[in-house]
């Protein structure tokens, strides 16, 4: 799937790159590049969009991403309301397997490093009890240079490539290629939907937005994505409804629901449990999150 195809400064000394972010929000828009990318969110939450998956997250969490996998970190939408003083810091390395680090995977010695790399070529998070870890020896990399900076990096992969419980971003097999034009057109419904996902989105609206019949957008969506608009709209709202029943600032699951898009509490409850297979009582008792009512 090409979508917005990046090129990765790199200078010609250099074969890992490291960068450090400090911005508003997070780059808006789903691209991919052929660099791995392993990135550590220090300050910031939303959903990341990976390939058609889609995952929350939080400060102080670390994602893998592989090569020229389409992916998006889209910050949630308090960061893009007028005046918003939010701000989000990330440190992430890049490095492509491919290109002057291939004869050094080809060694013997690193035999299993390639092999997890080729394993986890759709990416992965990391468990919470390895993030201090590796956080650790990503800070080591961004302050060492040339070949300590090199040794830090083998330590890195080594200490990846020997972790349990990394948990796959994309379950089963991943998208087909499309040309660019049509990997741009997805990722901007892609973004019409998270702008909107707490509004009646109707199919004529994202049809309309994606210059199309409704009836040619619902095939369309559904051979690029391998989901339909009404599934992908509901694992958004799902999604989003999940973060808010955590942080805990909302009193009621119903307040939850309605600022999710939902106009109904049983439609609600019933995509919420077909989405992640507990209800939503069931979702706020086994977090024991504060703040929210169990009941409706």
């Amino acid at each position: 799937m090409k979508v917005l195809q990046f090129t990765i400064p790199v200078s010609h000394d250099k074969t890992i790159i490291v960068q450090k972010e400090n911005l508003p929000h997070f780059y808006p828009h789903l691209h991919r590049h052929e660099e791995i990318q392993l990135t550590w969110v220090q300050k910031g939450e939303g959903t990341l969009i990976a390939e058609n998956n889609m995952h929350s997250f939080w400060s102080n969490e670390i994602f893998w991403l592989g090569a020229d996998q389409p992916h998006l970190f889209k910050s949630d939408q308090t960061y893009f309301v007028p005046k918003s003083k939010k701000s989000i810091q990330a440190l992430t390395i890049f490095f492509n397997p491919n290109g002057k680090l291939a004869p050094l995977f080809d060694l013997v010695e690193l035999k299993n490093i390639k092999q997890f790399i080729r394993k986890f070529q759709s990416g992965f998070k990391l468990p919470d009890s390895l993030v201090a870890e590796v956080a650790s020896r990503m800070l080591r990399i961004q302050q060492s240079k040339a070949t300590d900076q090199f040794i830090h990096f083998i330590d890195l992969l080594k200490l990846l490539q020997s972790a349990h419980d990394l948990h796959p971003l994309v379950s089963g097999s991943t998208l087909a290629s499309v040309s660019d034009h049509e990997g741009i057109r997805i990722g901007e419904i892609y973004n019409y939907i998270m702008q909107h996902y707490d509004t009646d989105i109707m199919l004529e609206d994202i049809a309309k937005h994606a210059h199309m019949t409704p009836q040619a957008f619902c095939r369309y969506f559904k051979k690029h994505t391998r989901l339909t608009f009404v599934s992908f709209l509901n694992e958004v709202r799902i999604n989003e409804a999940c973060k808010k029943l955590s942080d805990g600032s909302y009193d009621s699951i119903s307040t939850v629901a309605y600022h999710c898009g939902f106009n109904s509490i049983t439609n609600f409850n019933r995509v919420f449990k077909t989405v992640t297979g507990k209800s939503p009582r069931d979702y706020v008792r086994e977090y024991s999150i504060p703040g929210v009512m169990a009941g409706e």
